[in-house]
């Protein structure tokens, strides 16, 4: 059997698959993000570690102690972007900084001075949201203790430290730092010499499909677990989420609807576009790469939307399918940026809001404008993708919002492309890990990463799409950069 962890921003899931690929068993322990002050996310990694172990046991809870020894590797999916920063004794250093955290504005046009090739080498824009821009905000407002960083990990390869000893990540995970030459897929010393950075404060790459160390013995012990399991290379959230949905060959692609949304495609080369905010990153399989459009908040505004309403999801989707087609076109309009936006704005200051309000408007229709807000996100990163080359005829579709039939309809007629989702397709990252520990162990990828069995289908709808347009129309003109917000980035 095959344990994948996938370290959230919400919680941490995991699941355990058998060598037929089929879904044993699924947990999972929730997160809380800290922002201490406009524009920052962080968490502590030790809350990570916490979570990870109770949800290891639930899942042995779940199987059964003799059971779940017959686990021999895991996979490990993380939120990408994120740094966590460890002094010459592994220690960490400070709260890791999201990837949804926006401070680094300044960082990222300083970073692009610095470096003249950093489009053509990483394949991105420079974006509050990587890693690299963030090492610049520390060694400018936390000069102490950037002198003291020994060693920068991704969020999930901090995981795999505290369960191998090893400082190891993945080409799919490092191609999100603006360290990376994503062609050679390996780190860029000209890139890292212009955040201050060197070599030898990285982790070594594998591919995710790899090992990459054995369980540490007291771990083993402790989870019930052989010293011998092997622990894959892993991936960044993405490519976890697309190996979990077989996405492996150019031309495959999914949507993915958790914290964020995303839109990945895969290539079977190195293609950037950065001038539409679109990724190109390293695929975690080898010599394969993808393309990305990224919304930075996703089913988070639903998740906000019912906190605010104090109801649960379930009972406002099943309010909003009552609506009729007059409430539909009367609804406001709802712009998704709680979090500023990646693509296609690249704007860290974008807020939020609801437009076009009146007494009428009952929690029902502000529900739908977010639902449909999402998805007009979603239209605007596929129009990205396109521009960039990029054809999509079918898009599977993952995360928590999955589960929603509602909103899968919407999106396959917003985005007039067919969705799908498959049996176990919630288990998103977490799944794609539990594969890439598969393929560590031996497995064929032809077998492990074959597509899941199909669930549902949604056929987009002539005349839905066509009364969706006027309001994408009116969606994109109430956007409007806003001004830089007065700093409040100071060392604390």
């Amino acid at each position: 059997m095959y344990l994948g962890i996938d370290l959230g921003t919400s919680e941490v899931k995991a699941v355990v698959i058998d060598a037929e690929g089929k879904l044993l068993a699924l947990a999972g322990t929730p997160l809380t993000v800290s922002r201490p002050h406009p524009r920052w996310s962080e968490q502590d990694p030790q809350q990570w570690w916490q979570a990870t172990c109770d949800t290891v046991a639930k899942l042995r809870a779940q199987i059964g102690p003799e059971h779940f020894k017959k686990i021999s590797a895991i996979g490990l999916s993380g939120q990408m972007h994120g740094a966590v920063l460890l002094d010459a004794r592994d220690r960490v250093l400070r709260p890791a900084i999201l990837w949804s955290d926006s401070r680094s504005t300044e960082e990222c046009a300083e970073l692009t001075r610095r470096a003249p090739d950093l489009h053509e080498v990483a394949g991105n824009l420079a974006m509050p949201g990587f890693t690299a821009p963030k090492l610049l905000w520390v060694a400018r407002h936390e000069p102490q203790l950037f002198e003291q960083v020994a060693c920068v990990l991704l969020p999930k390869d901090w995981l795999r430290l505290q369960m191998t000893g090893q400082k190891i990540s993945d080409p799919s995970d490092a191609a999100g730092t603006l360290w990376l030459d994503v062609a050679r897929r390996d780190w860029s010393d000209a890139l890292l010499a212009a955040g201050g950075m060197h070599r030898g404060q990285m982790p070594a790459l594998v591919d995710g499909s790899r090992a990459a160390g054995f369980l540490l013995p007291a771990l083993a012990q402790a989870w019930g677990l052989s010293p011998e399991v092997k622990v894959a290379g892993g991936a960044g959230d993405g490519a976890a989420s697309a190996v979990g949905i077989g996405a492996v060959n150019a031309g495959d692609g999914f949507l993915s609807l958790g914290t964020s949304g995303v839109l990945f495609v895969v290539n079977d080369k190195f293609r950037p576009n950065p001038a539409r905010a679109i990724h190109a990153f390293c695929h975690t399989l080898p010599q394969r790469w993808h393309q990305m459009s990224v919304m930075l908040s996703a089913a988070s505004c639903l998740r906000w939307f019912c906190r605010l309403c104090s109801v649960d999801e379930k009972t406002l989707l099943e309010e909003v399918a009552l609506l009729d087609d007059e409430a539909l076109a009367n609804a406001p309009l709802f712009l998704p940026y709680l979090s500023g936006e990646r693509t296609p704005h690249n704007d860290p200051y974008a807020l939020g809001m609801f437009h076009g309000l009146s007494h009428e408007h009952q929690r029902a229709a502000l529900a739908y404008a977010v639902l449909e807000g999402v998805s007009f996100g979603m239209v605007d990163g596929l129009d990205a993708l396109r521009a960039a080359g990029t054809g999509v005829q079918q898009l599977s579709l993952v995360g928590g919002g999955a589960r929603s039939a509602y909103w899968a309809q919407l999106l396959s007629d917003a985005l007039n492309v067919r969705i799908v989702t498959h049996v176990g397709s919630e288990a998103g990252g977490a799944l794609g890990a539990a594969r890439l520990a598969w393929l560590a162990d031996g497995g064929e990828e032809e077998v492990v990463c074959r597509k899941p069995q199909q669930q549902d289908s949604f056929i987009p709808r002539a005349s839905r799409h066509a009364a969706l347009m006027p309001r994408l129309q009116r969606y994109r003109d109430i956007y409007r950069p806003w001004p830089a917000l007065p700093s409040t980035e100071t060392a604390q």
